[in-house]
């Protein structure tokens, strides 16, 4: 892969740069506020305990997701993950498994329970997002999805580049 050093690209300028970097904070700070995910959860009308919440949906988007690379994606150390996906097991809201990829690695898989929750949060998830966009026009948000998801797939190449 070709080197990024003294490499300058026209098509961004230094203010634009922290605009989107204040705004990337902006949205992870709303996104990590414990509020957020009770309310969600709340209005989803499911009993769960927060700190299991990104795990849930986590092992659902992603799954099967291994008990390592679910720790990394929320940023929580590797012990403190497997004993939350061991509390989940307990639930019957997900399933550890050893990966037929790499018998090594434990991954985690969901349940039908699971599932049934994690379609209830997106239920709620939809309303909340619904409510955001009420104003905007539809070209608008459809090129906010395609750009996120653009920048998400650059960022992801970046980091697999740096590992």
């Amino acid at each position: 892969m070709p080197s990024r050093k003294n490499v300058k690209n026209a098509h961004i300028e230094s203010h634009q740069i922290r605009e989107l970097h204040a705004a990337l904070i902006d949205i992870v700070s709303l996104m990590n506020r414990p509020q957020r995910d009770e309310d969600l959860v709340r209005e989803a009308g499911i009993s769960l305990d927060r700190a299991l919440f990104p795990l849930l949906v986590g092992i659902e988007r992603r799954g099967p997701v291994g008990i390592v690379e679910l720790a990394d994606g929320i940023g929580r150390d590797y012990t403190t993950v497997s004993r939350q996906v061991a509390k989940l097991e307990s639930l019957g809201l997900a399933e550890r498994r050893q990966s037929a990829a790499d018998r090594r690695v434990n991954e985690a898989v969901v349940t039908p329970k699971d599932k049934a929750v994690t379609d209830k949060i997106d239920t709620a998830r939809e309303s909340n997002v619904r409510a955001i966009f009420e104003t905007w026009e539809a070209h608008d948000v459809s090129e906010l999805v395609r750009l996120m998801r653009k920048l998400a797939g650059a960022m992801k190449e970046e980091r697999g580049s740096a590992d």
